[in-house]
């Protein structure tokens, strides 16, 4: 479902991050030569040969190490396994097979998950004497690179790419609204989306990390079509690191990707966290209509002043998504969750909407007039016409004389007046200036 996931591990030191960064083709990581630098998940979208994916760094394993953030290291490593769709194993050409190496080839067998072996450090093209240990770890045939040389790298590419399973891609129909119910673990995604459906199709639990995969529920309600991505948290149920919610952010991503609609659940008692700002921050910059809906409403006690303030609270600390409505629900009590389809429509509808051009260069005409365009050394603005040239996220282009002049400020301006005269609530909209050339 969505893009592939392709998680590289192995013990600390062994050159994951600088494979990362090769790959990613920009430096990403941090790259320092000393064992337990890369201590969460790092993640990045790829493309290879047309194939695209989601390439997931990781701290390194150390199995048996009682030191608290080596084992939060494995942790997050076993994060990055659970979810992805291949594994890269990756072992040190120079110091060949380790105690540490056979105990992680151990427990990436039991993943199930098609697993790459790759021996990183052979810079040149002979191999190594002790590069034929690597077979006795079971993980079939060892592949040398050099991330630093980039040396066969496109080699593994190509295998990464063959081992991707075919149903990695679900497409709907256009009229179907994909909504994505986004948010940290446990903060009653599972929960809502049984309320709408007024059937128990999704797991609900007090616990976090309950649901492991992102779980598709297609639905109708009067004659409208939906189909909901469930995001839930993951992991076992047995523990619950605190770390562990940063798994949230790459489930999130990959249903982001998918839907038209986003639901960027927070949780009333908590308020908006670091990792709920993270998560919508997401939402935002892939252009997708979003919703914030506050769950839990009901365990809240409240005066003549808590819904403003926490309205008010909530544009603070999502301050770029202004455009959002909120919506103050209960999932438990089904407070207002009849509101969220209807919601979701309305935003829907918003994010495909087009404007005629006749009718956007005047509106454009008349907010010149009211405030006119910043000069710079006698030179000033002149926007010559507009158009817009995409919807899902709404996409304008002004031609102007000269794109340096279009001060982000004034953008921001005629972003405020296409609003105010057309609403655009619930979707961002983006405004791109090209220099018009002259005859």
């Amino acid at each position: 479902m969505g893009k592939p996931i392709v998680a590289v591990v192995g013990k600390p030191n062994v050159g994951k991050s600088t494979f990362f960064n090769k790959i990613a083709g920009r430096r990403i990581s941090i790259v320092e030569d000393k064992p337990g630098v890369t201590r969460d998940r790092i993640y990045t979208d790829v493309e290879w040969l047309n194939n695209k994916f989601t390439l997931i760094d990781t701290g390194g394993i150390e199995p048996d190490s009682k030191d608290i953030i080596i084992s939060q290291m494995k942790t997050q490593a076993e994060i990055a396994m659970d979810t992805a769709n291949v594994i890269v194993f990756m072992v040190d050409g120079k110091t060949g097979v380790t105690t540490a190496d056979e105990e992680i080839a151990n427990m990436l067998r039991r993943t199930q998950k098609p697993i790459i072996l790759v021996v990183n450090k052979v810079d040149s093209t002979k191999l190594p004497d002790h590069f034929y240990d690597f077979y006795t770890l079971g993980l079939g045939e060892p592949i040398p690179i050099s991330s630093v040389n980039a040396l066969n790298l496109g080699d593994l590419l190509d295998k990464i790419v063959d081992k991707f399973p075919d149903n990695v891609d679900t497409d709907y129909d256009e009229d179907i609204i994909k909504v994505a119910v986004i948010g940290k673990p446990n903060v009653g995604k599972s929960s809502l989306i049984n309320s709408i459906l007024g059937e128990n199709r999704v797991i609900v639990s007090d616990i976090a990390g309950t649901t492991r995969d992102a779980i598709d529920t297609p639905f109708e309600f009067n004659e409208d079509k939906y189909v909901f991505i469930d995001t839930a948290g993951i992991r076992r149920k047995s523990k619950v690191y605190e770390n562990i919610e940063k798994y949230s952010v790459l489930r999130s991503l990959t249903a982001i990707e998918r839907s038209d609609v986003c639901l960027i659940m927070i949780d009333a008692q908590e308020g908006v966290t670091e990792q709920d700002k993270k998560i919508a921050g997401y939402a935002h910059e892939a252009g997708r209509a979003s919703i914030i809906v506050v769950n839990k409403w009901d365990l809240i006690e409240k005066n003549n002043y808590t819904y403003n303030e926490f309205s008010k609270h909530i544009r603070n600390e999502l301050a770029y998504m202004s455009y959002a409505p909120i919506l103050f629900i209960s999932a438990k009590t089904n407070q207002r969750v009849n509101k969220v389809l209807e919601y979701i429509k309305y935003v829907s509808n918003q994010h495909s909407m087009r404007i005629s051009t006749g009718a956007l260069n005047d509106l454009i005409s008349e907010a010149v007039l009211l405030n006119q365009p910043p000069s710079d050394k006698g030179k000033r603005l002149k926007i010559y016409y507009g158009t817009q040239v995409a919807v899902k996220p709404p996409k304008f282009v002004l031609f102007v004389n000269d794109v340096e002049l279009a001060h982000f400020s004034y953008i921001r301006y005629l972003e405020n007046q296409i609003r105010q005269n057309y609403n655009f609530e619930g979707t961002p909209i983006t405004i791109e200036c090209k220099a018009k050339k002259q005859k």
